[in-house]
């Protein structure tokens, strides 16, 4: 048994996805969290960043006189595949409940929806469904109500433009918006439970074959799996990795860093972000980390998203789904947090900041989308050029960089780096086409080479020999990790090679990455929070593929797999991970963790 669900830990939660929404499921069958129609959606259940009063929907065996539900005895995704299996032993007999959102090809242009198959598995369980749907983050009861479609139950739930419709046994329906269904289950029998958004002047959904869609979803996942070119060692972790990526792939070409808000980095602390959002920099190294493992298709749709979405004058370092750039940040009280984490957010307000990293990360993936097989194309062209105009204009501006402080602005290294990749991809490109005029090429060449001296004089600490945080600052940070893997200068650099050391000497906790220290500044963290934070586990990934380009390839095997074993059950990763507390922590599952682990993958 796991642990009880009042110790739930971000680990504990399984991942559901179809691409454009999300949602996620505690042991004890209950979601606790799912945004439809799209992962920036408002939530239909928010439990998770609140109590059970906050939305959610539990199918799991019946329990009574407020005795907490159980958890499953075993739970495992299907294969290669999105779609989870949890069963549960009972003194009657074995129950399980298949839980999986259609997959985006397996039905067409219909609505997103939530499949709940109830299986017997061995005598007679009595199952519950309790559905506790809510809107605006949890605050509202829907207005629900119960008719009947085609002669089967069918419940609805309304709030504005949206209705979420309950193709299942019949509920019943309390003053307060808890509806609950209580039925027995035989071995070898199936019930299928099936919640679909749909727009409110929209009529009732019909109801879906959910053997037929469970079939269907199976097959898109482990034929998109089977694709992957990786056949090293570590093949089930890159594949769990690169399924939660695709997950995170929107249809219209959009990715998003995470499918949750307000995860905590640190439990009880004020570093809770929403993450439901198009980061450019994130979207650009999932799509790259996909290119390498031989899965163009993303890649296709994300260079589209660019292309319909940027105005390099105008850049914003992250944009919604659609677009958008209204992301203001608002803070919702009502919701007490995820342990307490307050304050629990919406919008991101680091849209507004200045993150010349970006750049970079842009032109290294367009350039790596050309190199594995998509064809050249002038609009990606004329965007790059567009683009490392601004680094020219821009470069020697301080901004909040990677890790998007909210201190005061700096002249972080790797943003200068970042700026310098980003003229070098695309003065690499550029030279492939014939029709580029020499003038730009030598434009480029000069301003890769004033800002890789200018990065070597003011982002190195010459008494100690090490690249630093920012200009004039002594701090070291993990992004540093990264100058001999964008080529910035060879590993057997002796700047690079001090850099390495003095990150896993001064910069881990219990051997684990820190972003940068926040416990070290006279006048404050650096990013102008309070408190600490857990590893970051990309950074330690960071330091697998910087180890191995050292030739220490022992010491990255070993931290590999030690990473490895940080993983959930369910092979998924949050952002961080609390040595002391021995838990994850942060958004999740957290597409900058998984990209991660997969380069790291292929090189350990």
């Amino acid at each position: 048994m796991l642990r009880s669900p009042s110790s739930f830990r971000i680990e504990d939660l399984a991942f559901l996805g179809n691409c454009q929404s999300a949602a996620l499921v505690r042991p004890d069958g209950s979601i606790t969290w799912a945004c439809l129609p799209d992962f920036d959606s408002p939530p239909v259940f928010a439990s998770l960043l609140g109590t059970d009063e906050h939305g959610l929907w539990r199918v799991g065996p019946a329990v009574y006189d407020g005795t907490p539900p159980p958890t499953a005895d075993r739970r495992a995704y299907l294969g290669d595949t999105l779609v989870l299996r949890q069963e549960w032993d009972t003194p009657t007999g074995t129950v399980a409940v298949t839980d999986f959102m259609p997959a985006p090809t397996t039905s067409g242009a219909t609505d997103p929806r939530i499949i709940r198959i109830v299986e017997g598995v061995s005598g007679v369980v009595r199952v519950a469904s309790v559905f506790r749907p809510r809107a605006d983050y949890g605050a509202s009861i829907p207005r629900i109500q119960r008719t009947n479609y085609g002669g089967a139950p069918l419940l609805s739930a309304t709030s504005g433009t949206d209705t979420f419709w309950l193709q299942s046994p019949q509920h019943t329906v309390n003053r307060d918006g808890i509806c609950r269904a209580d039925f027995a289950v035989h071995a070898g029998q199936r019930v299928a439970l099936t919640l679909t958004w749909k727009p409110a002047n929209r009529p009732a959904p019909i109801a879906p074959d959910a053997t037929a869609e469970l079939e269907a979803t199976l097959t898109f996942w482990e034929q998109w799996a089977a694709d992957c070119s990786h056949r090293g060692p570590h093949r089930e972790a890159v594949i769990r990795s690169a399924i939660v990526l695709k997950a995170m792939c929107h249809p219209d070409g959009g990715v998003v860093a995470a499918p949750t808000t307000s995860l905590p980095e640190r439990i009880g602390g004020e570093r809770n972000w929403d993450y439901r959002y198009v980061w450019l920099r994130d979207s650009a190294l999932t799509t790259a980390t996909l290119l390498r493992l031989g899965h163009l298709d993303e890649a296709r749709g994300w260079r589209s998203w660019l292309t319909d979405t940027l105005h390099p004058e105008r850049l914003q370092p992250i944009y919604r789904l659609n677009g958008g750039t209204d992301l203001d940040e608002q803070f919702l009280d009502h919701l007490p947090g995820y342990e307490g984490s307050r304050p629990v957010r919406t919008g991101n307000a680091a849209a507004g900041q200045l993150q010349l990293d970006v750049y970079g990360h842009l032109a290294d993936t367009l350039l790596l989308a050309e190199d594995c097989g998509l064809p050249p194309s002038s609009l990606i062209d004329a965007l790059l050029l567009a683009l490392v105009d601004q680094v020219e204009r821009r470069w020697r501006e301080p901004d909040e960089g990677i890790w998007e402080i909210r201190g005061p602005a700096r002249h972080f290294t790797h943003s200068k780096v970042m700026c310098w990749v980003a003229v070098d991809r695309t003065l690499r490109l550029l030279e492939r086409r014939p029709a580029t005029a020499p003038a730009v090429l030598a434009r480029l060449a000069r301003l890769r080479e004033e800002i890789h001296t200018d990065v070597c004089t003011h982002g190195v600490d010459a008494e100690r020999g090490v690249f630093t945080q920012y200009y004039g600052g002594r701090s070291l940070d993990a992004s540093l990790l990264l100058i001999p893997l964008t080529e910035f200068l060879p590993p057997d650099d002796k700047r690079v090679i001090r850099t390495i050391e003095a990150v896993q000497r001064d910069l881990t906790e219990d051997g684990l990455v820190l972003r940068y220290s926040t416990r070290e500044e006279a006048d404050g963290n650096v990013d102008g929070l309070s408190g600490h934070e857990g590893a970051f586990l990309a950074c330690s990934f960071w330091l697998v593929e910087s180890l191995v380009a050292l030739d220490r390839h022992t010491e990255a095997r070993e931290l590999f797999d030690r990473l490895l074993a940080l993983r959930s059950e369910l092979g998924l990763l949050a952002e961080e991970y609390d040595p002391r507390a021995r838990r994850q922590l942060g958004n999740y599952p957290q597409a900058f963790a998984h990209w991660a682990l997969a380069d790291a993958a292929v090189v350990a």
